[in-house]
């Protein structure tokens, strides 16, 4: 699956948006034999509302041996200096490339500050900076990496580090907090291509991912976080600005608040192990939050890596596939994820709650952030439970000529028959189970995968499971949603 990878690295040096969007201002110049060991202000202004700014630069006449280097100065401070090791580079309110210092982006004049350590006299060379500005919560999540390749990508959506309540061991010293790259150097182990650091409340890992990022390109950093309250646990994907978490205060005083604001910021909202117990036990970790309005919950986490440890495994008392399919049986269509929830990065690949274990497998159309949003909130997603690199599992379905995959819609009328065929790789096909509206059924499956499902005079949903011989449950697949509304009459 990774043989095209090795595309990344080339990209990696491109800016995000400049593979999506046309540049907000291009700044051109000349450098001449003039401005030999000299420093040039290039300056140009930043608009009110800015929460990232990105450049990319390149310049003429290195023929001639003329060197330009880069630097960044804000109306009220100098914002960093890379020399001549970096073409692009972003600064935003929460994190910024290495060299340059994060924080708020005052509107006023910017300037790009050129150092020229050598120009021939006589010389002459050009140079083009292009600059995009980012404004919340208006603006796409930003993607660190890009691969454009159709396929399935398998990450963890769920980790801490040092910048929360990550610890590990490093070599003879005693238990620390653990830090960014030790959960980055687990995932790159794992054969993951994507993961995101959910830091509870937090979102200061930000900075370390960009710092990380250029160093892997072959994985896919993102920043979410965890927000933690007294009445259950969300991941938040996509925004990295801060998102008022104190439920109950006069600030939030209710979950539909909060989700208004994730929602305001372009987030997804996924509700974290929900049948986790709440109380001294373990304060805030079960989902107790009335009123939640599930219309804007776009995942819930099935499988935790703690569950593994628990009563009866991932199917015990701590599995969150009950409180999903009861939501699945309400009419909603949410996707279920999986997440390590891992804490200590030096947890060993075969063990329960390791870096990828779970894993959440996305199609995506490339390796991007948007791409792997997109993927799951149309529910392109099945969770490897054991965090393997290469099992698989998807489902279509067909009737009439009509079609749909895992996570799409599919009319039909009621009595038709639907044919349904489930691609397994990695493990026993035999170990197929199909569930339909929250229930095991037993139609008759084909060595192939393939089966059959009648139609009911109501809307219903039908996803599968994979298993081993001995029973354990392997792979947990997202529904095909089936609708009479549509459905061509006989």
């Amino acid at each position: 699956m990774r043989r095209w990878l090795a595309l990344i690295a080339l990209l990696i040096a491109w800016p995000a948006h400049a593979q999506i969007l046309e540049p907000d201002l291009v700044l051109t110049g000349e450098i001449t034999g003039a401005d030999h060991q000299t420093y040039k202000p290039v300056t140009f202004d930043v608009p009110p509302g800015v929460t990232r700014l990105e450049i990319a630069f390149d310049y003429t006449g290195r023929e001639n041996r003329t060197v330009v280097d880069l630097g960044l100065l804000d109306p009220d401070r100098f914002r960093g200096w890379s020399g001549g090791n970096k073409k692009t580079f972003f600064v935003s309110t929460e994190a910024a490339t290495a060299s340059y210092l994060p924080g708020p982006l005052p509107s006023g004049e910017w300037t790009l500050l050129l150092g020229v350590p050598n120009a021939r006299p006589g010389s002459k060379a050009t140079y083009e900076a292009k600059v995009w500005f980012q404004r919340a919560p208006a603006s796409p999540p930003v993607t660190l990496a890009k691969a454009t390749t159709p396929g399935w990508y398998r990450g963890d959506l769920h980790m801490h580090t040092a910048h929360s309540d990550g610890s590990c061991v490093t070599g003879d010293a005693p238990r620390a907090a653990c830090p960014v790259y030790r959960t980055v150097l687990a995932a790159q182990a794992a054969g993951l291509d994507f993961i995101a650091v959910t830091d509870h409340n937090t979102t200061s890992q930000a900075e370390a991912l960009a710092e990380l990022q250029p160093s892997f390109p072959n994985l896919l950093l993102m920043t979410g976080r965890e927000v933690t309250t007294f009445q259950g646990h969300a991941n938040v994907f996509g925004p990295t600005a801060f998102i008022d978490f104190r439920l109950g205060s006069k600030s939030v005083p209710t979950i539909r608040d909060l989700q208004r604001a994730v929602t305001a910021a372009g987030g997804i909202f996924s509700i974290n192990h929900p049948a986790a117990p709440s109380g001294e036990q373990c304060m805030g970790c079960g989902w107790t939050a009335k009123d939640t309005d599930f219309d804007a919950v776009q995942a819930i986490e099935v499988a935790n890596g703690g569950n593994e440890k628990a009563l009866g495994g991932f199917e015990g008392v701590l599995s969150g596939v009950p409180f999903w399919e009861a939501q699945l049986n309400a009419g909603r269509r949410i996707t279920a994820i999986g997440g390590s929830d891992n804490h200590d990065a030096g947890i060993p690949h075969d063990k329960p709650s390791a870096v990828g274990r779970p894993a959440t497998v996305i199609h995506a159309e490339g390796l991007s952030s948007e791409a792997l949003f997109a993927g799951l909130r149309a529910g392109r997603v099945f969770i490897d439970l054991d965090g393997t690199g290469d099992r698989m599992l998807d489902l279509s379905a067909t009737v009439g000529g009509r079609g749909a995959v895992m996570g799409g819609t599919l009319a039909a009328r009621p009595g038709e028959t639907i044919a349904f065929t489930a691609v397994i790789a990695g493990a026993d096909p035999a170990g197929l189970e199909v569930i339909q509206d929250g229930a095991r059924i037993v139609p008759r499956i084909s060595p192939t995968g393939a089966f059959e499902v009648r139609m009911g005079a109501q809307d219903s949903w039908v996803r599968v499971n994979v298993r081993d011989r001995a029973g354990r449950l392997l792979m947990i697949g997202n529904p095909i949603y089936l609708t009479t509304a549509g459905a061509r009459a006989p």
